[in-house]
């Protein structure tokens, strides 16, 4: 008969952790897109498996020892769920944006938070240079005209603008809108700012108004976050200070624009075009939108690439991995 460990004065047995429970909001598609499993070693709840109302499915003792969320833009994480799920010391986000999270809550509550960190800093950026390109030079207008046969039938098309030259003004200087800003650089923009508070880093002029930034710009790219502050802050006055001529893109969050104002300017021509991958209500799309040639839409894609959603997968793993041993997280959503 083998001897008891403890009693020989060997070391004591093992006891292994039971894999912590990750409460996940919705499906992820960014783990689903490259096809890419759930990582090994959490247990994961899934309220669409499960056949009680959602409410229900929060009030389980099962889902009220989750000790992490999963989350993205779409289901928020509120004061009341938090509230509910007391075990809960995590809430990951693979969303760019923070809005549909209770931050002050999680602060209140001790809950750490992390976010996409730079993963989807290039890619954003690069979509907002080529929604800005595509409505200057009239790429997706142009595409429709040879489509149509409307070469062979009405000749040559409308002319576009150039992009080097223009005054670009970026709203929001951070990560994203710093890429933004160095690809408007080398295309031979000229790049102002408005933000929050001035950025000591860059030699960029600052506006602390954007509607003086927008009356000394050609062009406005919308890169801030969505908050109470910033909601509607590009309403008329801001579109209409940057002109007939000027185009906006938008690849912030759609409510930061008053689109309703933006729509009824576009369509009267008091406003020169837009490149949006955001929109107010989405997935729908106000129809006037849809007629109009010098506006550019796109299905809030900005940063669905496979680099970036492997890179993405990777670094919630890690945050996962790195939390639950007790290591500092990889991307934490700091103070300011």
């Amino acid at each position: 008969m083998a001897a008891d460990p403890e009693s020989s004065g060997g070391p004591p047995p093992l006891r292994r952790r039971a894999a912590p429970c990750v409460l996940l909001l919705r499906h992820p598609p960014h783990f689903t897109l490259i096809d890419r499993p759930l990582p090994d070693g959490f247990r994961f709840l899934k309220p669409w498996e499960s056949p009680l109302p959602f409410d229900d499915f929060l009030a389980s003792d099962d889902v009220r020892s989750a000790e992490a969320i999963l989350t993205s833009q779409g289901v928020p994480v509120t004061a009341d769920m938090l509230r509910r799920l007391p075990a809960v010391r995590l809430v990951l986000t693979t969303s760019a944006g923070l809005n549909h999270i209770d931050l002050a809550e999680c602060r209140r509550r001790g809950v750490a938070v992390a976010g996409a960190g730079e993963v989807y800093s290039e890619e954003v950026a690069d979509l907002a240079i080529g929604l800005l390109i595509d409505v200057l030079r009239k790429v997706s207008a142009g595409d429709r005209y040879v489509r149509r046969g409307s070469w062979s039938g009405e000749g040559e098309f409308a002319l576009g603008s150039k992009l080097g030259g223009k005054r670009a003004g970026v709203v929001g200087l951070g990560r994203i809108g710093l890429e933004v800003a160095k690809r408007l650089e080398a295309f031979g923009c000229t790049v102002s700012y408005n933000s929050r508070k001035k950025k000591p880093y860059v030699l960029y002029p600052f506006y602390s108004d954007v509607r003086e930034l927008a009356t000394n710009c050609d062009v406005l790219v919308i890169c801030c976050g969505l908050n109470e502050q910033t909601h509607h802050m590009i309403n008329r006055e801001v579109l209409l200070a940057l002109g007939k001529e000027g185009v906006i893109v938008n690849i912030g969050r759609g409510s930061i624009i008053d689109e309703k104002e933006m729509v009824q300017l576009l369509v009267q021509g008091e406003l020169g075009g837009a490149g949006l991958d955001v929109f107010e209500n989405e997935p729908k799309v106000p129809e006037e939108l849809l007629a109009l040639d010098n506006v550019v839409l796109s299905p809030h894609t900005a940063v669905f690439t496979t680099e970036s959603l492997s890179e993405l997968c990777n670094l919630v793993v890690g945050n996962l991995e790195a939390f639950f041993s007790d290591k500092p997280l990889l991307s934490p959503v700091l103070d300011e």
